[in-house]
């Protein structure tokens, strides 16, 4: 175990950036795991940030009420629980390294995808369309459930559409917070729930609803283009280390 002192830098950071990726930016989200297990076990770290989680979801959804895509949650969000009652019905049985390749290989080809259209410069917009968002969202919903890696699904089915960025942001915050809240009977049920150290928790929370507003004010500003830009350099990002987390086993 690391000293106090470390123990709360990482904390603090991790919730700050748990908090940002809920206002808007979903390329820090995959930093805040991986900064808390320089302090204490990778799962000790992700369930002392659950909670986190859950209170930044709250706030995101309260600053992104009027900036999502309604169509998008009606068919997601069915999906999605469907996702998490699979996940929970095999969670004995499943892979979760198997999983993570295949959700990063899913990544990969969709970003090759996306690259061969800016080079041909036919980059044909998608709508949100009901066999898509019920395949893609199961499978975020179900990678959520077993990994915490629902992000690509929801990207490799959201991103084609071509969404201003605010509704992209909305839709990713509101959505998956709703995935966090459906989760977390099942992870009961499970006994995987954990809510670790309450006065820890008093603290990060005040600082995960501070990162959400820095996020959402961050994400108002960045151009257009570039905020797209940077969610598919995190979506490529986030690929490749599930690869190697899934190859390492």
């Amino acid at each position: 175990m690391a000293s106090p002192e470390f123990f709360w830098i990482a904390a603090v950071v991790a919730a700050f950036l748990v908090g940002a990726s809920k206002g808007g930016l979903p390329m820090v989200a995959m930093l805040s795991v991986p900064i808390m297990s320089l302090v204490m076990s990778p799962m000790l770290g992700a369930a002392l940030l659950l909670p986190v989680y859950l209170v930044s979801d709250a706030y995101g959804i309260f600053i992104y009420r009027r900036s999502f895509s309604r169509r998008n949650l009606l068919i997601l969000v069915p999906a999605a629980a469907i996702g998490i009652f699979i996940g929970y019905i095999v969670a004995d049985s499943i892979d979760d390294d198997a999983v993570r390749i295949l959700i990063g290989v899913v990544g990969l080809s969709f970003l090759a995808l996306r690259l061969r259209s800016y080079l041909t410069g036919i980059d044909t917009k998608k709508e949100a369309d009901v066999p898509r968002g019920i395949f893609w969202g199961a499978l975020a919903g179900f990678t959520s459930f077993v990994s915490h890696a629902g992000g690509p699904a929801f990207q490799v089915y959201t991103l084609p559409q071509k969404m201003p960025k605010m509704m992209f942001a909305g839709t990713a915050t509101i959505l998956f917070a709703i995935i966090n809240a459906v989760k977390v009977p099942p992870y009961i049920a499970l006994g995987l729930m954990d809510w670790g150290d309450a006065d820890v928790m008093l603290i990060l929370a005040p600082v995960a609803v501070f990162g959400a507003w820095v996020g959402y004010r961050i994400t108002q500003i960045l151009p257009e283009k570039l905020f797209f830009r940077l969610v598919e350099i995190a979506l490529f990002l986030i690929s490749v280390n599930l690869i190697r987390v899934g190859l390492m086993g």
